[in-house]
């Protein structure tokens, strides 16, 4: 008995030595702090109610490799559900390398690299049904190059052309969500030529998608957050008003009723500030998304 009860000792706990701390998880040590008070090795990072809203207190929040309390190498971030939300490599502490975010659905949402706070080479963004919504390709320095594609959540495409040195170059065509051509326009060096434009009009006749999507659209309530408030100055909940989050970052725009959004614009950000979706209210429904300018233009 005394055997069993030093072994489950070491299954799981939480040690000092030599001025370390760590944990021990099956005979594995994680969680270590040296002597220097620095992260080093394998970290679970567990929820804390305090910080971490809408996890169980406990579940696992993200996990990787500290290198003198610098994450390195891939970090694995996971949603309240336990479902995995990212995995990005790090060099010293900054996205540098592959990334992968996901959906809770577990389909994929964008794939890329990021070289510091810029996307390099392949990028792709995805609708949440799995479809490909956005297929770029980026330069070292952060820049579009070649075509350059976005698609309708039917797998149509809704736009392609050319960019070069992160301008629009050459031909541009956009289409209706059937497919038909919608427009026709060049570009030299991200400047119109205006005598270059055409545009058609469908060859089938079009829903109008506005009017569609009121009629399906979703109620929301979408109202101010506590972090928002102190942003509100004299603002009493109606009417227009552009409120930003904690970190600066414009979070909603438009007009209010007792602080809900009725009409306007929700932005979401992922864990590194970047914006990842820009979601249309009317009517206090949810009726799309719009366009994410390229930030790296």
């Amino acid at each position: 008995m005394k055997h069993l009860f030093f072994i489950g000792l070491f299954l799981i706990g939480s040690f000092f030595l030599n001025g370390q701390t760590f944990d021990l998880v099956e005979g594995d040590t994680i969680n270590l702090v040296d002597e220097n008070k620095r992260r080093q090795g394998k970290w679970i990072v567990k929820a804390n109610p305090r910080m971490h809203k809408g996890y169980k207190p406990g579940s696992v929040v993200e996990e990787g490799v500290y290198k003198s309390s610098r994450k390195e190498g891939i970090w694995k971030k996971y949603y309240p559900s336990g479902k995995l939300r990212s995995e990005i490599t790090y060099k010293s502490s900054r996205p540098y390398g592959p990334y992968v975010l996901y959906y809770e659905n577990g389909n994929i949402e964008e794939q890329s690299n990021w070289a510091r706070t810029k996307n390099t080479g392949s990028f792709k963004r995805y609708h949440e049904n799995g479809k490909l919504a956005q297929d770029f390709n980026f330069t070292e320095g952060g820049k579009r190059t070649g075509t350059q594609t976005y698609y309708y959540e039917n797998g149509n495409k809704r736009l392609e052309g050319t960019w070069k040195e992160g301008m629009e170059s050459g031909e541009m065509k956009e289409y209706y969500e059937n497919g038909d051509l919608m427009a026709v326009k060049n570009f030299n060096d991200g400047v119109l030529d205006k005598d270059s434009y055409a545009s058609y009009a469908p060859k089938t006749p079009q829903e109008d998608p506005l009017e569609k999507q009121l009629a399906e659209g979703k109620e929301e309530i979408v109202k101010a957050s506590k972090e928002e408030q102190p942003n509100l100055g004299g603002f009493d909940g109606n009417g227009y008003k552009k409120l930003i989050n904690k970190d600066r970052q414009i979070s909603k725009d438009g007009v209010f009723k007792n602080y809900r959004l009725m009409d306007g614009k929700e932005y979401k950000y992922d864990e590194n500030g970047i914006l990842i979706q820009i979601r249309i209210l009317k009517n206090g429904k949810y009726i799309g998304d719009g366009v994410i300018e390229d930030s790296n233009q």
